[in-house]
């Protein structure tokens, strides 16, 4: 077990803001946290690294109890936060060999470490720039070399694709991905459940600081009553056809605004064919349609019956 979290709970005055959370992150893992913003990913975070007091709880890190002066462990953990963490005065080769300095003293393997990460994270063409001159994009990946130059056993990163362009998101999660091949147990939190659902290989979902559920996503998935979900585009459909169209076996429910028509239906039902022949036989006409199984959005609505994104 790389981290291990027991009954931690920490507050800000009266505001519970992690209520008694138990956790643990396997080896190899790709572990996800997942929940809206303000749901507790960053202060659990915090609490973990030592960064902040908590009020009761224990925490583990390669099994040994982590502590604010824990250096032994934290030579070994990586962290990217979500704020951008580099020193505006240091070119990019300057701030990974900085970075890198505080854990490598050797000045021939850091070079070697520095050359790497810049390699890793495809910043060659940009080793002499100064901070204010690179993109979000770009930005982001240096804060992701800084944090990973010395190869630590234990990576966390702490939503940091906010606010990049699709590009550079795809090119972030690929190398995130990459790291986890070479060796890492990475930590990812996010509130983009598209990410958590395409790297994650284990996911926890938070809501106000409690662990709603955890589980692989397809486990995750398989805890919801919803099956598939069909979404048509249509212009006119009558309140009598709705009428009908929700009496058809094995739908959940129908909904109809702005010309858009979206009918989901239960666990392990496939409606779609008995929907297109409903259309059919109705003579209705239709545009777009599209089916989907649940995504982790779903879950979450479903058990706290609000959107992911909030």
């Amino acid at each position: 077990m790389i981290i291990g979290v027991n009954n931690l709970v920490k507050r800000y005055g009266e505001l519970l803001a992690v209520d008694h959370l138990s956790f643990s992150v396997k080896e190899g893992e790709i572990f996800g946290l997942l929940g809206p913003n303000g749901s507790g990913k960053t202060t659990v975070i915090n609490c973990i690294l030592s960064l902040l007091d908590y009020d009761k709880g224990e925490i583990e890190i390669f099994g040994k109890v982590m502590s604010p002066d824990a250096y032994h462990i934290k030579r070994d953990i990586g962290i990217v936060m979500q704020n951008i963490a580099v020193y505006n005065e240091l070119t990019v080769y300057g701030n990974i060999d900085y970075f890198c300095g505080l854990y490598i003293n050797d000045k021939a393997l850091r070079k070697k470490l520095v050359e790497e990460a810049i390699e890793f994270t495809g910043l060659s063409e940009f080793t002499k720039f100064y901070p204010k001159k690179l993109s979000g994009g770009l930005l982001r990946r240096l804060n992701i070399a800084c944090g990973i130059a010395h190869k630590p056993k234990l990576i966390i990163l702490d939503e940091p694709t906010v606010a990049v362009d699709p590009q550079s998101r795809n090119k972030i999660l690929e190398r995130i991905r990459k790291l986890n091949e070479q060796g890492s147990t990475v930590v990812y939190t996010s509130h983009y459940m598209e990410e958590v659902e395409q790297i994650c290989t284990r996911i926890m979902i938070l809501d106000r600081g409690k662990a709603i559920a955890t589980g692989t996503k397809d486990e995750l998935k398989a805890m919801i009553s919803l099956g598939e979900k069909i979404t048509v585009e249509s212009f006119a459909i009558t309140k009598q056809q709705l009428s009908d169209l929700r009496k058809l076996p094995g739908i959940v429910s129908v909904d109809y605004r702005e010309n858009k028509l979206v009918i989901k239906s239960g666990k392990g039902k496939n409606n779609l064919e008995s929907v297109l022949e409903f259309f059919k036989r109705e003579k209705i006409q239709f545009g777009k349609i599209f089916s989907e199984l649940p995504t982790l959005n779903d879950v979450f609505l479903e058990i706290t019956g609000k959107e992911l994104r909030d």
